[in-house]
């Protein structure tokens, strides 16, 4: 099938982006000497310039090539969005290793998995977190730990009083004991900070197709997978986003320096590469580290100017229901751009009768760093579709045989182009694949005259819970390990602040078994938004003549409810 949709596209908008061979080390060198004395980020009104994240994160790739690693050694990295993040992403790089972003919530069952699966050798953490790694550091290959305190990137008055308050006043440091030992060696950030100021940098050889992350995705086997991306896969989807923003940028003041809102977590592919695409633009980075503090978030929108705000539904929801939201000044809003999970008609329809912005919604996966499809960014109005396929990607509805299907034919959504990933680590890659080499996406869609896709039903079994993936074999394998427990099943239910949320239906092994049980071990065991909202006890469950337990029966079950 050839492209047609791109006769479609807004005018100015290229029709195809030509293959790269720029790794990210090209992209950084570049990108932070041509906006130096511009303002990269700013968190808890802290700012940092371009010129000065540049000289922090060589400080970090200094220090890191001063131990000894092997090229392309894994690097972890566990913190919310902090001043801290982005420096140790671009250090990390810029010192030849592949990075692993973690989801800071996470439980050590599920923090352990990924530090084992990716063999990161080191692991820069926040402190609040530290009581996490402590119970499983000892059963991975990790060799340095580098903590970092909440203040560390704040200057020495506030960053001391943040701290403080933190641990103090919040108890927000659990209590935790990491110290140098045998097997690994424990850091301050600060520290190694300073020490680089004596250590020489080398600029690793490093190439495009090189792999430079190893980011992790919900497992339909129980255990979540790595997603191999290269540096290539990175900055093609940079330029990919790039183009189809050119609207936005068309209509900017030469002078003005565009701020965007990174709410998101970093660790999130679409904040991930929003972020990079930032930088790529010479823009300014507002970064919150709590979005879910509505009251704070809405402060600091009514105190900071702002042009572009990338959401999830249930964000773009929280806003709209604090009373004060109305009082924000959008005069200079000029993208709200929702991803990660399908944004609903009615919310959109009260964003943009508030904001006099509408919300263009797209499509991406993990794998393929975000980019897949997206509605102009001229629409002036929600479409309740998912948008075209963006300049370099290759769509194409796939029937069971993994067949091209027709115009308007319903099928199994794949995806070709320079930002899909070409594997998964450690795992048989030929299952993901079409015959033509198409990504099976999993999702089901149809695509229509003009090249518009429509999504009508997610992937078989997965459930999107603020905008995060999760699959119902991982909490179950959780949640069966309880002696109690005999069988279970896990499904989504609708949610209104979630999208979905979790329910498990569980037949018991011990008729004493209790949902207090069951709430206090996946408190244990599973990160928050993976936790069962709704318990259901059940005497059996339905199955198929194999045995195949019968999630669609239970979904209608629940829908009764």
């Amino acid at each position: 099938m050839t492209k047609f949709w791109t006769k479609n596209y807004p005018e100015g908008i290229a029709s195809d982006i030509p293959q790269v061979d720029e790794t990210l080390i090209d992209f950084f060198d570049a990108t932070l000497k041509k906006f130096a004395t511009k303002d990269l980020m700013t968190n808890m009104g802290v700012s940092y310039t371009y010129a000065q994240v540049d000289e922090i994160s060589l400080k970090i790739a200094s220090w890191i090539q001063s131990l000894g690693l092997t090229k392309g050694s894994s690097i972890a990295l566990m913190m919310p969005n902090v001043n801290q993040y982005l420096p140790i992403i671009i250090g990390a790089l810029r010192a030849g290793m592949v990075l692993t972003l973690i989801n800071p919530l996470y439980t050590s069952r599920e923090l352990k998995h990924q530090l084992v699966d990716s063999d990161a050798k080191i692991i820069f953490i926040l402190e609040p977190f530290c009581h996490t790694l402590e119970t499983i550091v000892a059963h991975t290959a990790i060799e340095k730990v580098i903590i970092s305190p909440i203040g560390d990137m704040l200057g020495s008055v506030k960053g001391t009083l943040v701290n403080f308050a933190a641990k103090h006043i919040k108890k927000a440091v659990p209590a935790y004991r990491l110290s140098s030992n045998s097997n690994y060696e424990v850091y301050q950030f600060r520290s190694i900070l300073s020490d680089a100021k004596t250590l020489s940098y080398s600029r690793p050889d490093v190439k495009a197709d090189d792999l430079a992350m190893i980011q992790y995705t919900g497992g339909t086997t129980g255990v979540a997978k790595g997603i191999l991306i290269s540096h290539k896969n990175v900055v093609y989807g940079t330029m990919q986003y790039e183009e189809w923003f050119k609207p936005i940028y068309r209509s900017q003041n030469p002078n003005e320096q565009l701020t965007c809102v990174v709410a998101l977590p970093l660790y999130h592919i679409f904040a991930f590469i929003i972020s990079v695409l930032g930088m790529r633009m010479g823009q300014h980075l507002l970064v919150v580290t709590n979005p879910r503090d509505i009251d704070a978030f809405i402060k600091l929108l009514q105190k900071q100017p702002f042009h572009m705000l990338p959401a999830v539904n249930t964000l773009f929801h929280a806003l709209l229901l604090h009373p004060k939201f109305k009082d924000i000044d959008f005069s200079q809003l000029k993208l709200s751009l929702a991803g990660g999970m399908a944004a609903t008609p009615e919310m959109a329809r009260k964003w943009q009768e508030i904001t006099g912005v509408p919300i263009i919604e797209g499509w991406g996966m993990s794998e393929t760093l975000g980019v897949g499809t997206a509605n102009p960014l001229t629409s002036t109005e929600f479409t309740g579709t998912i948008g075209m396929p963006l300049p370099g990607v290759d769509i194409q509805i796939l029937d069971e045989d993994e067949n091209a299907l027709e115009v308007g034919e319903v099928g199994e959504i794949g995806i070709k182009g320079g930002s899909v990933i070409s594997g998964y680590h450690n795992l048989d890659n030929t299952q993901f694949f079409s015959k033509d080499g198409y990504l099976k996406t999993g999702d089901i869609g149809t695509m229509d005259e003009n090249g518009y896709v429509k999504l009508l039903d997610r992937k078989k079994d997965m459930l999107i819970v603020s905008g995060f993936n999760v699959y119902p074999n991982e909490i179950e394998g959780v949640i069966e390990m309880y002696p109690k427990v005999r069988e279970c099943s896990v499904v989504g239910v609708d949610s209104d602040s979630q999208g979905q949320s979790v329910k498990v239906f569980i037949v018991k092994d011990d008729p004493s078994l209790t949902k207090k049980e069951i709430h206090e071990f996946c408190k244990k065991n599973l990160a928050g938004y993976k936790r069962p909202r709704h318990i259901e006890f059940i005497d059996e469950l339905p199955k198929s003549t194999v045995g195949k337990i019968l999630r669609h029966k239970l979904r209608s079950l629940s829908n009764k409810k």
